[in-house]
């Protein structure tokens, strides 16, 4: 079945402003819902607005005889409403302001809006949320056609615009002109009153000004800077003029250059426009060469210059034009610089980014034919690119998106920002060389006075000060330095950040009336070693009766993925793709990129729409419980212009029983645009995956509806929906395997087997098969995407998925048994594999768990010896493999050992040798794996370090690997020694050969421990008397495999099955067969084994669960069998190295439309090591339970937790090591989305991830009267 997960089949858009002001008085919220197949959905919707408190607030709790445990003596302020969705399917909700600005203490200046939208008949709810930023500022004043030069004794005349938050104009408003002497001196100029427009006008006369001013307006009286902490206020403005004076080298210049900004984006291959203003204010008049550069992605795409003529006034104004051409490899941004160097000897420049079309060198179309479909059609896909092109196309259903919002690929993904320019192009700081006053000569135009006054003027008459404070050279040398160019020039272009007097460096200070502290500074001559007082540390702070052809759809595919392929474009540049549709009513959202030797390409995003006016739909849960009564609720929907004589009914089934919830289940009126809700109660008979069919019919009637006479549809007039439900036993599933390898040699072989139940199995959970291969490695190949039922989450996790594939590749290769089916699939997984992997890759070309904090040494080793392998199946960069190898070689230490970064990824391999020694020979042997030659100096070396530790062979995993390493090394008599030290202390039963850690009882360190000495064995020229060894360890590592294929756990099943190949490789028989007989209590199966077949998994279900079996083979082939068991058994209370709690609490909020649950739950490692490996918690959700999204977000979050998985009805998190008896704790909202009776406990398992033996599990259910 196709329909594994429940998808949301309508999305939730919550419209909020992303900004607010305290003072407007409400705030405007609209909340839609629509179908994914584009229609209105009919429905309550709930808001809630709430001020959230400040993260880092404890609140504190208030005791009383009625609540215990603590009130908490402050909430966040909230407001919920609740409303029915219009015809549109949005509800618009007005919330006043002032219900969270009474409280402005232990608050953010946010609000978090959350909305759920409940489906009208089914109940089910999906939820949105937006946040709103709140600001304190009113309002905003500006100064508008006010110049920035002037002339002395000049009128100057300037306006000033008084706007609300939202930008409206205020009227009437009265404001304050000041100047502004420094930070704490202002003078009133004049009061102003503004017009419908919010803009007053003011004159002034320059005559009363000796210099540089600024003016500030206010809506104050008195002039403030700034305003308190949450106090609403009107943002000031200020604007300095400049007394116009001749320009030379040594003073600022005020002329400028503007790079007008365009608010549409430039469009590709086409020539724009581009305007360049010019104000040259004081300039010497001559020619003046303004130069432009365009860059995009980090390069200088085109340059030139324009000449224009500063004119003999005192301000030159002007425009020029250039013309930008942006080329598919420009985009997405362009930037464009314009400088210039005037007579004066000055530099000014300017900067604007243009945004552009996003663009392709690939031009990519995609259409449907037809461009609208009904479920089951036939349609077309047809692709337009290059000649020659290699397209991926994709089809995703758009439930899966609003589950996952922004997975989906776009332009902007596609093409990213150029970064930022590199850091080692930052050009020092360079402090300003100043020296204590002395007399100098007079300085020109000043000659009455001293050095002291003469730099006094220059900093507080705003020559020095305008240069420091509006600091316009430091704006172009940002220009300049923010596009990533260096300058090379004799000019002024960048000025200083700081004074440096005395060996001191002082830095500039914006606050207080002296900037820089230079009064001190300059008056008095400081001793150098000591600071002077009160500076030290200063810095910068949707007819007629008729009987038609009855012509019904019957709907059964319902994939989340429908297309997912590489399509070749021919050399006509077009292709058409034939394809039929799924049968789920949904918009499959479809892209497709392409590459050419033109680049690439990126088609604009496609929709298709799948709909009939006449359909049903099912709610059902993705599991129940057997035991458990199932709500099954079936919604006919009409979207047909006329009404409709409906009749819903179930197809009968074996594996459940219905009852009908409402007396009248007969054929019933449905109009225009409407629906109609039926409901079963739902007991299931049998256990695994259920088919649930229901039929919706559409029938003539002489009856007339809303006084209509009803229509019966040309096509589709019966709709026939099957879905999944799985129904699982009660408590907790077991899985036992027993596995037996033969191999005749012309003779008879037997063996017994006994399957067995434990007296508290769940009555009815038992199932048992048998299955048969002739080569050991061929369940595995069956299972290559799959070795384990455990997640795949991690960086490790992926490389144990992807490493089996090479092993088995590498066999089947050597041994010729290689077929294209079975290459196409096993690289398929490789490629993914691969891809995945580079998630978890560091720039230096490391790798760890997650892909966050520092490389892991042991994961970048096994990620190294993994793609060396794998790149003789499928292409890996070259550079992530060198990157990998000399990241592991800077590791190497002095001793020659291994430096250790990250955590071995099972702390069971610690014992008498160190970490490091077992670490450096992990990483010894995958170097030697990648063909490195043991006389080289970085194995050297290591060998050195692992010879060092041969005295210890107390830990016997250390010394199974020094064995394999030593075996590549080529070191034949270290190997001999540690081969006969493990062969004394290996474990013999029967014909079977294993060694295990002497202080664990660990399955899956046995698994590797003996996998390691096969490899040592096997690894150098093995004689028949090793192949005699080496067998029987296989046949005891067979006897360990799980019904998938794999071992215990991800690094017990690579080594083993690497072993395993190998072994398989040097004893593998293009000859030969066998026949296999079964035998049971209640009969037999024979299966043959030949060379034709002997990868063909062979599987077939026992009718005896128990009893003993008898297993015969006769021929020249050997078989594998193998006997699996499954059966639930009650949640154990007995606790191992773990304990779990699990805690539910309801919440009983009436408003709530769907009840919700949180699982408070209790983690504590009890077991003897100081710490744990990665820890899983596995949570299985009550039946008709869903996470809450919000709480899965803030759970990614929380303590020790590295990843938290959703996957059908269990919620997986990944928690970090943690020391022992240190309880963790978590909390999990989970919500009601389909009502189910009789709830059955869900079980929550705790295990270690690497030591899957130590594991805990308990139990828990709703709580109290919750579903009262």
């Amino acid at each position: 079945m196709f329909c594994l997960l429940v998808l949301p089949k309508f999305d939730v858009k919550v419209k909020v402003p992303e900004e607010m002001s305290v003072a407007q008085e409400d705030i405007k919220a609209e909340v839609c819902s629509t179908y994914t197949y584009k229609q209105p959905l009919p429905g309550t919707v709930w808001l809630e607005i709430c001020r959230p408190l400040d993260r880092y607030v404890m609140i504190p709790m208030r005791i009383t005889p009625e609540h215990p445990e603590g009130v908490p003596e402050f909430v966040a302020p909230c407001h919920k409403d609740t409303k029915q969705l219009d015809k549109t399917g949005c509800a618009t909700f007005n919330i006043n302001m002032a219900l969270f600005t009474r409280v402005e203490k232990l608050v953010r200046n946010e609000l978090s809006v959350s909305a759920g939208v409940e489906e009208e008949g089914t109940g089910l709810e999906y939820l949105g949320r937006k946040n709103i930023q709140l600001s304190y500022m009113i309002g905003k004043l500006s100064f508008i056609d006010t110049p920035k030069v002037y002339e002395r004794g000049s009128v100057v005349e300037g306006k000033v615009k008084a706007v609300y938050f939202n930008n409206t104009p205020i009227p009437d408003k009265l404001l304050h002109l000041f100047e502004v002497k420094s930070w704490s001196v202002s003078h009133l100029i004049q009061n102003l009153t503004t017009d419908s427009d919010g803009i007053a006008s003011f004159s002034l006369n320059s005559s009363r000004f000796q210099d540089n001013f600024q003016l500030a307006v206010s809506v104050l009286p008195k002039y403030q800077k700034h305003q308190g902490t949450r106090t609403p206020y009107y943002k000031n403005s200020e604007h300095t003029l400049t007394l116009f004076r001749p320009k030379t080298k040594d003073t600022p210049t005020i002329s400028s250059l503007k790079v007008k900004k365009r608010e549409t984006k430039l469009v590709c291959n086409v020539d724009e426009l581009i305007n360049i203003s010019f104000t040259f204010v004081g300039e010497a008049p001559g020619p003046v060469d303004i130069i432009y550069l365009i860059l995009a992605r980090g390069a200088i795409t085109s340059q030139g210059h324009v000449k224009v003529e500063v004119l003999d006034e005192p301000v030159t104004k002007g425009e020029v034009t250039i013309k930008v051409k942006v080329s598919p490899d420009m985009a997405p941004l362009v930037e464009v610089v314009a400088y210039t160097s005037l007579p004066s000897e000055n530099v000014i420049a300017h900067k604007v980014d243009f945004d552009t079309e996003k663009c392709f060198a690939t031009q990519v179309s995609l259409e449907f034919s037809p461009s609208a479909a009904v479920p089951g059609e036939e349609n077309r896909l047809q692709l337009r690119a290059q000649p020659d092109s290699l397209c991926g196309i994709s089809a995703v259903d758009q439930s899966v998106l609003i589950k996952e919002p922004g997975k989906k690929l776009n332009a902007d993904k596609a093409i990213r920002r150029r970064t930022n320019y590199p850091y080692e192009v930052n050009d020092p700081d360079t402090c300003l060389q100043v020296r204590p006053k002395r007399y100098v000569l007079p300085y020109p135009g000043h000659e009455d006075r001293n050095a002291y006054s003469v730099f006094e003027v220059l900093v507080y008459s705003h020559t020095f000060k305008q240069v420091l404070e509006c600091n316009l050279k430091g704006r172009l040398f940002k220009n300049m330095h923010g596009v990533g160019l260096k300058m090379f020039t004799n000019l002024v272009l960048k000025s200083p950040s700081c004074l440096t007097y005395h060996g001191r460096n002082y830095h500039h200070q914006p606050h207080g009336d002296s900037q820089w502290h230079l009064q001190w500074l300059l008056m008095v001559e400081w001793d150098p070693l000591v600071p002077p007082p009160g500076v030290a540390g200063i810095g910068g702070i949707a007819g007629t009766p008729s009987t038609p052809p009855i012509i019904e759809t019957v709907r059964t595919f319902f994939p989340e993925t429908w297309l997912w392929d590489l399509v070749e474009v021919g050399i006509s540049g077009t292709k058409e793709v034939p394809v039929t549709v799924p049968d789920t009513i949904t918009t499959w959202e479809t892209e497709a990129f392409c590459l050419s030797q033109q680049g690439f390409g990126l088609a604009p995003p496609k929709e298709l729409v799948v709909f009939q006016p006449f359909f049903l739909e099912l709610s059902l849960p993705y599991s129940i419980i057997r035991g458990e009564n199932l709500e099954l609720k079936a919604t006919v929907f009409n979207y047909q212009s006329s009404c409709l004589m409906v009749s819903v009914s179930p197809a009968f089934s074996l594996d459940y029983t219905l009852t009908p919830l409402a007396e009248d289940q007969q054929a019933s009126c449905l109009c225009a645009q409407g629906r109609r809700t039926h409901s079963w109660k739902l007991t299931p008979t049998a256990l695994g995956p259920v088919n649930v069919t229901m039929i919706a019919e559409a029938v003539s009637s002489h009856t007339s509806c809303d006084n209509e006479i009803v229509n019966v549809p040309e096509r589709g007039r019966i709709d026939v929906v099957t879905r999944s439900l799985i129904v699982k036993a009660e408590g907790t599933e077991q899985t036992k395997t027993y596995n037996v390898l033969l191999c005749p040699k012309g003779e008879s072989l037997q063996e017994q087997v006994e399957l067995s139940l434990p007296e508290d199995v769940i009555q009815g959970s038992a199932r048992a098969s048998v299955s048969v291969l002739g080569d050991i490695l061929g369940r595995a190949l069956k299972n290559l995407d799959g070795l384990l039922s455990m997640p795949y989450g991690c960086g490790e996790q992926n490389m144990a998925l992807l490493a089996p594939n090479i092993y088995i590749l590498e066999y089947l290769t050597n041994t010729q048994q290689i077929t294209p089916e079975i290459k196409a699939r096993a690289t398929n997984f490789l490629t993914s594999g691969y891809q995945r992997q580079l998630n978890y890759k560091h720039s230096d070309g490391a790798y760890s768990t997650f892909g966050t904090g520092s490389g892991n040494t042991w994961l970048t080793a096994f990620v190294l010896r993994s793609f060396v392998k794998a790149k003789s199946f499928i292409y890996i960069d070259p550079t992530v493999i060198a990157n990998a190898k000399s990241w592991l070689e800077s590791k190497q230490q002095d001793d020659g050992c291994f430096e250790k970064l990250g955590s071995l990824f099972n702390n069971r391999m610690k014992g008498g040798v160190s970490d490091k020694v077992t670490l450096s020979a992990y990483v010894t042997a995958a170097l030697l794996e990648t063909n490195m030659s043991a006389s080289e100096p970085q194995i050297n070396e290591s060998m050195s370090c692992l010879r060092q530790s041969l005295g210890d062979k107390s830990n016997t995993y250390t010394t199974a690997l020094l064995a394999y390493v030593f075996t590549l090394a080529g070191d034949m008599e270290t190997r001999t020694l540690l081969l006969e030290h493990l062969d004394k202390v290996a474990t013999q039963e029967g014909g079977n050969l294993y060694w295990s850690q002497s202080s664990e009882k660990s399955m899956s360190l046995s698994v590797e421990i003996s996998s390691y000495v096969l490899l040592a064995t096997l690894s150098a020229t093995p004689t028949t008397a090793d192949l005699g060894y080496a067998s029987r360890i296989v046949r005891w590592l067979t006897s360990q495999q799980n019904s998938y294929g794999g071992f215990s756990s991800t690094q017990d099943t690579v080594v083993a099955l690497q072993a395993l190949a190998l072994y398989s490789t040097l004893v593998f028989s293009p000859e030969g067969s066998s026949i296999v007989d079964v035998q049971f209590p209640s009969g037999q199966m024979t299966f043959e084994v030949n060379q034709d077949n002997k990868l063909l998994y062979q599987e077939r279900a026992l009718k005896d669960v128990t009893g003993k079996y008898s297993v015969e083979v006769k021929g020249t082939a050997c078989a594998s069998m193998q006997l699996s068991l499954h059966y639930n058994i009650p949640t154990p209370s007995d606790e191992s190295s773990f304990q779990i709690k699990v805690t539910p609490e309801a919440e009983c909020n009436t408003n709530q439309l769907r009840p919700k649950l949180t699982l408070r739950l209790e983690s504590t490692y009890v077991g003897k090591e100081d710490s744990t490996n990665m820890v899983m918690v596995d949570i299985k959700l009550l039946s008709g339970f869903v996470p809450d999204p919000e709480s899965l977000r803030k759970l990614k979050s929380a303590l020790l937790v590295d990843r938290v998985e959703h996957n059908d009805d269990h919620v997986i998190i990944y928690l970090m090591a943690f020391p022992s008896h240190v309880p963790i704790n978590h909390s999990l909202d989970i919500l009601q989305d389909i009502e189910v009776e009789n709830l059955k406990p869900a079980v929550v398992k705790i295990y270690d991830y690497y030591q899957p033996s130590d594991q805990a599990e308990t139990q828990y259910n709703a709580a109290g009267n919750y579903m009262e």
